[in-house]
């Protein structure tokens, strides 16, 4: 409720916000990046100027824009908004904002919209509360999460929502918000004598990743700090210049986006593992850097590698698998540091090894076909033999010529002319890559015996 004091005790709020929240877009005219979804033409932006805004959700790395997206969105709309954060709003607020948007509707008016933030730790009780009249349109969800909401948020909630993911801001957008901020007199130091070189706003755009809130937030460490250097005392504003060493006390190390059960720890796993069946080692050498650098179990890293060695080289080159093993056992015996230069190498060796994804497939085609196709029968005369028999039935094992003794002489010992699968098909076709060469060669002699013996034997 307003009283007398209610001015004032805005104006104290607003005294100590921080740059970063005063300097929030309010219009979309001001929102820097999410061009894909923002750009002419674009669902979102399309959605806003038709006021046809329906549940949402945004996802992506922090710092992106998701609140202030939905604020303003609220604002271009010209609804009420109601902010909230999943993990503490309760049943009875839930409803109180439902009943309230549901008053304004009946009133002629428009509903609210309410946001929550951290939407993935929304409960299933506030979810039975919600759903039914977000169904029926008496108030619009926004969701906000860094999470991918196809695994962390309800179901129910992601299917009647409109998902949007937000990207970080590239070096550029990150250069114009601070610019904005220096520039901006009531919001920001377009008051001030701040002057900040090119190469300190370079500095901050590529240390903060992308994430806007935290460039301002250095951007507002430094000119706080140098103005106390520069001996402020009430009254006085002294000048205050930000070259790049000033730049850098203000700003932590980077802290990397990486979660290790979210987007971003499968998204970078998936990059160095086609980087490696890209032969490209420089790449999957950043990408595990990427890992270890922001925490990931090296041996989840060492895991991956002996797949990909499988998969993607198999008998291309045998050592790979090997050496991908070897890695695997010393990086859980020695650990990091040290486990870092261990699997450098083991994905340089993987990278520039020759590929071959022949086995992967025999082996896919071989379990789809078990999976979908008519059972094969095993062979009588390769069934186990040590069995009672059966009145009537064909002995098991019967007819089995013993390779050693009965086949003829290749270089790979004895060899029949017998049908192992009893079925026409194969699973292993190589290409001939590296070692596989010869791999191919030697099949091809072997199934060109294989059925002249066959006919030989038919004769």
């Amino acid at each position: 409720m307003s009283d007398l004091w209610s001015p004032a005790r805005q104006t104290a709020r607003r005294a100590v916000e921080p740059l970063a929240v005063r300097m929030r877009p309010r219009t979309l005219d001001e929102v820097r990046g999410q061009r894909h979804i923002l750009g002419e033409g674009c669902l979102l932006q399309r959605m806003i100027e038709a006021d046809a805004i329906t549940s949402i959700i945004f996802h992506g790395p922090p710092g992106t824009g998701k609140t202030t997206l939905a604020e303003v969105i609220a604002q271009a709309t010209k609804r009420p908004f109601e902010r909230e954060n999943a993990a503490s709003v309760g049943v009875k607020r839930v409803r109180e904002i439902i009943e309230d948007s549901a008053r304004r509707i009946e009133e002629g008016g428009k509903g609210a919209i309410l946001f929550l933030d951290e939407i993935h730790r929304f409960t299933r009780a506030q979810q039975d509360v919600l759903l039914g009249d977000v169904e029926r349109g008496l108030i619009t969800l926004i969701g906000a999460t860094t999470e991918n909401p196809l695994f962390s948020v309800n179901s129910a909630l992601v299917s009647r929502s409109t998902l949007f993911r937000l990207e970080p801001l590239d070096e550029a957008d990150v250069i114009d918000v601070l610019r904005a901020a220096l520039a901006d007199p009531e919001r920001g130091y377009g008051a001030l004598d701040v002057r900040v070189d090119d190469d300190a706003l370079a500095h901050w755009a590529r240390i903060s990743d992308g994430d806007a809130r935290r460039a301002l937030t250095a951007l507002e460490v430094a000119v706080r700090s140098g103005r106390a250097r520069a001996g402020a005392v009430q009254g006085e504003i002294p000048g205050v210049r930000i070259d790049l060493a000033t730049a850098q006390e203000s700003i932590q190390h980077k802290a990397l986006v990486y979660d290790g059960t979210g987007d971003e720890h499968y998204d970078v796993i998936s990059a160095m593992i086609k980087s490696i069946r890209g032969s490209d080692p420089d790449a999957a050498v950043y990408w595990i850097a990427r890992m270890l650098e922001a925490g990931e179990d090296p041996r989840f890293v060492a895991r991956r590698l002996a797949i990909l060695a499988s998969e993607d080289i198999g008998n291309a080159d045998p050592r790979a698998i090997m050496v991908a093993e070897a890695a695997w056992s010393l990086a859980e015996r020695i650990g990091m540091p040290e486990a870092r230069i261990t699997l450098s190498q083991c994905a340089i060796y993987l990278a520039l090894a020759p590929k071959s994804n022949a086995s992967y497939t025999a082996i896919n085609d071989a379990m789809r076909d078990v999976r979908e196709g008519r059972t094969v029968p095993v062979p009588l005369f390769l069934r186990d033999a040590h069995k009672a028999e059966s009145v009537g039935s064909d002995a098991h094992g019967k007819g089995y010529r013993y390779s050693h003794t009965d086949g003829a002489r290749t270089e790979l010992g004895g060899v029949t002319g017998q049908d192992y699968l009893g079925v026409e098909k194969r699973y292993y076709t190589p290409e001939g890559v590296g070692a596989e060469k010869a791999l191919k060669e030697r099949l091809e002699q072997l199934r060109a015996l294989r059925e002249r013996l066959r006919d030989e034997g038919e004769r």
